[in-house]
């Protein structure tokens, strides 16, 4: 074989060199980018030079979620709601359109068997809580007295003669003098 069997047009130094430049080029660039938006991110990071300030957005992350309030035993006494007022004010969430399944206030078709079961049974159930039914319809303050009522209001709408407990009213706690 000769030096003529092949024509490959002859390279310059400087066109390697620009060949050469041209290839790096590009991932200069991308790596330049990239440390630039490293940079960028980090400068938006800026510590709090104020402690206080620190302080006080650390204590603001690790609030909790929620608190627990204590009733104040001397704020008076407890009245019972009339039966009516729980179901307006709880029941008819659900027993208003029947939702879960929950008989609606007046059917007496769908209370009828509830019925049967006798007073007692109804108000255990709505105490404790059936099926998708919540303790005391979802409302963990109502007494076992405005429970009772409530339920005697309902079933009577639909169809039942249940007499309804009579609303209790809790004595306040005598207040202790203080002593000296």
């Amino acid at each position: 074989m000769s030096d003529h069997d092949h024509d490959f047009p002859k390279t310059t130094v400087t066109q390697f060199v620009l060949a050469l430049l041209g290839g790096l080029f590009a991932p200069g660039l991308v790596i330049f980018m990239i440390i630039k938006m490293v940079l960028g991110i980090q400068a938006t990071h800026i510590p709090d030079s104020d402690a206080a300030v620190a302080a006080s957005k650390v204590i603001e992350r690790i609030q909790p979620v929620g608190e627990v309030a204590v009733a104040d035993a001397n704020a008076g006494p407890h009245v019972d709601k009339p039966g009516e007022q729980v179901v307006k004010e709880t029941c008819s969430a659900c027993h208003g359109s029947g939702a879960l399944g929950s008989p609606k206030i007046g059917d007496k078709g769908a209370w009828g068997p509830r019925i049967t079961q006798g007073y007692d049974t109804l108000v255990k159930h709505a105490v404790a809580g059936i099926r998708q039914m919540p303790a005391r319809g979802g409302n963990a303050e109502l007494t076992d007295t405005e429970v009772a009522g409530a339920v005697a209001y309902m079933a009577n709408q639909g169809g039942a003669n249940f007499k309804a407990p009579a609303p209790k009213t809790e004595a306040a706690p005598a207040a202790e003098p203080a002593k000296k």
